[in-house]
């Protein structure tokens, strides 16, 4: 089975590889902006994205670029409203608890071997942040630049279509991981605004307010 590469940068400057890059990424710039899932989701003990970081899964097969960006997500693409700490509903029913896409399986923070994977957090699955939903944070995306914003080092590089900008979301580490470091497009009216999403009520997604659409029992408002 081939494997995802995931490279994540966060807010502490540091870049984590998943996987051992052995080719060079190539992508072209059509079907950027196009929804993705990464592949993390499939997991049921994954809780979620964190939005001081930048995670950039390479050989995506949900991506014509074959590259899935999550530019400062917070939360799981496949549960906008999240769940509580025992793994409940963040509502009385019909809303559900977050399961993984396509199995169904309830997102519970246990490993394989059932073993609790965060021992603060537990199941608890934080909702998405209303100013950076999945749609404007988790999409199709191919780099287009290195860590100097150079493209003429012999690496392949998309040219950003309309409506997105090249920008530097993950800075390089040292020679050996220079793969996926540099510039993605961007979504050029998303750009990320620290301290605008916060624990309040008010800047989250609520099942009570159906405020992120048809979701985990949550039926949009017309």
């Amino acid at each position: 089975m081939t494997r995802s590469i995931v490279a994540v940068w966060s807010a502490g400057l540091a870049l984590t590889v998943l996987a051992t890059l052995s080719t060079t990424i190539g992508c072209q710039a059509t079907h950027v902006g196009d929804p993705c899932t990464p592949e993390s989701e499939y997991d049921k003990s994954f809780l979620g994205f964190s939005q001081t970081e930048v995670s950039v899964e390479s050989k995506s097969f949900q991506c014509e670029t074959r590259l899935c960006l999550v530019d400062h997500f917070q939360g799981r693409v496949s549960c906008p409203y999240g769940q509580t700490i025992d793994g409940g509903a963040n509502g009385p029913p019909p809303v559900t608890a977050c399961v993984t896409p396509a199995t169904n399986i309830p997102v519970d923070g246990k490993d394989s071997n059932g073993v609790t994977v965060d021992s603060t957090k537990l199941a608890l699955v934080l909702p998405q942040c209303l100013d950076r939903t999945a749609a404007n944070a988790v999409y199709c995306s191919c780099r287009c630049a290195n860590a100097n914003g150079q493209t003429n080092d012999g690496a392949n590089y998309c040219k950003c279509p309309d409506g997105f900008s090249c920008t530097q979301l993950v800075p390089s580490i040292g020679a050996t991981d220079q793969g996926l470091t540099g510039a993605y497009c961007v979504k050029s009216s998303e750009q990320y605004m620290p301290g605008v999403c916060t624990s309040a009520a008010s800047t989250l997604c609520q099942a009570s307010e159906a405020n992120c659409g048809s979701a985990q029992g949550v039926v949009a408002k017309p």
